[in-house]
């Protein structure tokens, strides 16, 4: 068994090796918004060039903070288009600096950030037609990871969103499935975990807010949705721990729906978006079985 410093020493090297690939420029891009940051880039599928694919929308992570955003995840969605996917890779607004933490960037913009996802899922199928003539968005799968998984697993939820919200939609998304890579899936346990540096209590504007906020937030509340759904866990992920896609699968579960938890053996948080790493295929498998 490793100790702590093998471990800390491994994720490092794993988040190494995810990021060292070149960002990856997209076929076209598109605005959902005024905002710079309401924009969807579409890569075209590299396999039968004229034939029709299922889509894949992913959504990246970075705890929803400002200095991560979508470039550093198009290595992964190149791997998905090289396997013939048609891929929406949405960016969206994150946490600003906080002057109270030296300038650090929050986790969240609360409501902007679930405004822009809400925004860019509606938008999308126009500008799919217009813009990624080979997709079939009737084969639609969303995905991210960590924070992105989150987003991905609330997209899949608004139908179930309380009454009232503004983001609530009156019937399921129409999305073959759902595949979430280490999601922050429930706001409790990840808090109770400390996951992302308190990111989930910042995200929904600390712990006067985080009760209340939670109903419209958090995935784990958000159930069943009806939507098939897998979660895709690195069994050694220090990031978002296991313990935290185990709490959702429970939350599903109890509220009388299965949730597919698909644990990877001496694989951390980062593999599961590294086109050279062994996951990545099996997270471009899951989405398949999905999809097809």
């Amino acid at each position: 068994m490793p100790d702590d410093a093998d471990a800390v020493a491994r994720d490092a090297a794993e988040a190494e090796a995810a990021f060292s690939h070149p960002a990856v420029t997209p076929d076209a891009t598109a605005a959902y918004g005024d905002h710079p940051d309401q924009v969807v880039d579409f890569y075209e599928p590299r396999t039968a060039p004229g034939a029709t694919a299922p889509l894949v929308v992913v959504l990246h992570g970075g705890a929803w903070r400002a200095p991560y955003d979508r470039r550093h995840i198009t290595p992964f969605v190149d791997f998905l288009a090289r396997r013939g996917f048609a891929v929406a890779n949405v960016e969206y607004r994150r946490g600003s600096p906080i002057p109270a933490q030296g300038g650090g960037p929050a986790a969240g913009s609360w409501p902007e950030t679930f405004d822009d996802v809400a925004a860019a899922f509606d938008a999308l199928p126009a500008l799919v037609a217009d813009l990624l003539p080979s997709a079939d968005i009737r084969r639609t799968v969303v995905t991210g990871h960590s924070a992105g998984g989150h987003l991905a697993l609330w997209a899949a939820a608004r139908h179930v969103l309380p009454v009232g919200s503004p983001w609530r939609i009156d019937r399921p998304a129409p999305f073959r499935g759902a595949v979430a890579l280490a999601p922050i899936a429930d706001f409790r346990i990840a808090q109770e975990l400390g996951v992302c540096s308190d990111a989930a209590l910042q995200f929904l504007g600390g712990k006067e807010k985080f009760d209340e906020r939670l109903a419209h937030a958090d995935p784990a509340a958000l159930l069943p949705t009806g939507i098939a759904t897998t979660v895709v866990q690195g069994r050694t992920d220090l990031v978002v721990p296991q313990a935290v896609a185990e709490a959702y699968a429970d939350a599903a579960a109890k509220a009388g729906e299965v949730v597919g938890v698909t644990l990877l053996e001496d694989v951390g948080h980062f593999p599961l978006i590294d086109p050279a790493a062994d996951a990545c295929a099996v997270v471009a498998e899951e989405i398949a079985q999905l999809a097809f």
